[in-house]
């Protein structure tokens, strides 16, 4: 009976074994690609609305190599990406490092330093309008944040600049 039971307790061993085996799958192979990420980190703002994120984050995985109208020859290029939101036009070397950007975003989430900034200096004036306006400079200037807002007081209209902390122009 102990006989029995060391074998039986040892086919299972093997049975557990041979099933896992069986199990294993093989996953596909992982491409890794490496960003743009001197431009995210310039441009990242922890309260950028969405598509303004999401725009970025296209511009900075995009893979000039692997496009269609890439040659060996030029040594920049130019690409433009689109939302309805807003549009960034970028500029790539040959090696796809991102090495500059223009971006103009309409009507998106506004930083609360912003807000906060205009309810402080136009109390009785509301945000009808606003365009956020990116420039990124892949060298050391580093990136220029502003935004254009329109304010409204009843009939009357003020227009207004400012940078991503609410320093006025």
């Amino acid at each position: 009976m102990k006989q029995l039971k060391l074998m039986l307790g040892f086919s299972v061993f093997i049975f557990g074994f041979a099933i896992q085996s069986f199990a294993q799958v093989v996953l596909p192979e992982v491409k890794v690609v490496s960003f743009n990420y001197k431009y995210l980190n310039a441009v990242d703002q922890k309260e950028l609305a969405q598509p303004v994120k999401r725009l970025e984050m296209e511009a900075a995985s995009f893979d000039i190599k692997s496009s269609d109208f890439y040659e060996e020859i030029y040594d920049t290029y130019f690409v433009s990406f689109y939302i309805p939101e807003g549009t960034i036009l970028a500029q790539y070397d040959k090696d796809g490092n991102l090495l500059r950007t223009t971006e103009k975003f309409k009507n998106v989430k506004i930083p609360r330093a912003v807000q906060l900034a205009v309810a402080n200096k136009y109390p009785q004036w509301k945000i009808a309008k606003d365009v956020y306006l990116v420039s990124f400079f892949g060298s050391n200037e580093g990136v220029s944040k502003r935004y254009k807002l329109l304010l409204e007081n009843g009939d009357k209209r003020l227009r207004v600049k400012t940078d991503e902390n609410g320093e006025f122009e």
